[in-house]
């Protein structure tokens, strides 16, 4: 039998769905993984405009936030001369508040300066790698890092380099981008959508026979559950993301170093916390909070959930398999 979680203030649909309404879906390439989008069109909707809308929000995110892409907003201030302020277009700015305050509350385990330890761990940009840096290059990387040296004009929409920071909006601006697409579809006048990027996904309004998005949750290879039990959460009005040691890794002398990089050490994340996942309004904070939660661990992790009521879903490695600790929040949608 599958558990189910629903939204606790869950509301009615926004808008009647037509008798005649479609189910019409899309999907492509972005950010070095794939997107698709599902909506419920009336008869009338142009499925091909709408493509196209949808591209151009995807790639307007990767024109600001990406270091991937050397002539980004993103990119040309991790260039910037120190003490250098450079205005940031509106989204971007709000994507680095956003990240500043979540690598605040957090306590600097989720950091967006933090690109020069990715880089250096071949996580980023930087060439992969098979075996891990030598202490001295992790100690030189990290004095280049630090969210707390970035100064915002919030007046101006303008931020400061204070010299050499790198910012990196990996762990945010996918879930950004999400939420992006879905104020898209909104604007468009569809209120049914479900959208998802990289296993991130987020949901409004229901499907044509007034059923949620049911999504099951993502879970870590190997693990079992009674029956082939899943979870399945009702995305009205929800996003759901996940952080796991087993996306993006290497293996050297014996040892697993995954891409979750714990900013404060400057060393991959090591604990028996194999993933967490993250139900959010914007997929963006579960983007984000999923990352720091997974660099605190399951015990500081879950104490911050607590704290801040977040919805979490920890998934803790034993010898003999796998424990699951929710959190209140997360507890209380269980139907």
């Amino acid at each position: 039998m599958n558990r189910v979680l629903i939204p606790v203030s869950l509301s009615a649909p926004p808008v009647p769905l037509a008798a005649d309404a479609r189910v019409h879906r899309w999907g492509g390439e972005t950010m070095g993984t794939t997107w698709s989008v599902v909506a419920v069109l009336p008869p009338s909707a142009n499925g091909g405009g709408i493509l196209q809308g949808i591209q151009a929000v995807l790639d307007g995110v990767i024109a600001q936030m990406s270091n991937w892409v050397p002539d980004s907003d993103l990119s040309r201030f991790n260039r910037a001369a120190p003490g250098s302020w450079h205005a940031l277009p509106d989204d971007c700015f709000h994507v680095l508040q956003t990240a500043l305050q979540v690598a605040r509350d957090s306590g600097g385990a989720y950091d967006p300066s933090a690109g020069p330890l990715v880089d250096l761990w071949g996580f980023g940009p930087a060439p992969r790698r098979d075996t891990p840096p030598s202490a001295d290059q992790v100690a030189q990387a990290r004095q280049q890092c630090g969210w707390a040296r970035i100064e915002l004009d919030i007046g101006a929409r303008r931020a400061q380099q204070p010299g050499g920071v790198s910012l990196d909006f990996c762990a945010i601006a996918k879930g950004f981008a999400v939420d992006a697409v879905a104020r898209y579809l909104d604007a468009q006048g569809l209120s049914h959508h479900l959208t998802e990027i990289g296993g991130e996904l987020r949901g409004h309004g229901v499907k044509p026979d007034g059923m949620p998005w049911w999504v099951a949750l993502e879970a870590p290879p190997g693990v079992q559950r009674e029956s082939d039990e899943q979870t399945l959460v009702a995305l009205h009005g929800l996003s759901v993301a996940t952080s796991g040691d087993y996306r993006r890794f290497f293996d050297s002398g014996g040892r697993r170093y995954a891409h979750t990089i714990d900013p404060r050490t400057g060393y991959p994340a090591s604990h028996a916390l194999a993933s967490v996942t993250v139900l959010h309004a914007q997929c963006m904070m579960a983007d984000a909070l999923s990352t720091a939660l997974t660099v605190l661990g399951p015990q500081a992790g879950m104490e911050h959930a607590r704290r801040h009521g977040i919805a979490a879903c920890f998934l803790v490695r034993h010898p003999d398999g796998f424990d699951e600790h929710l959190s209140p929040a997360f507890a209380a949608m269980l139907a």
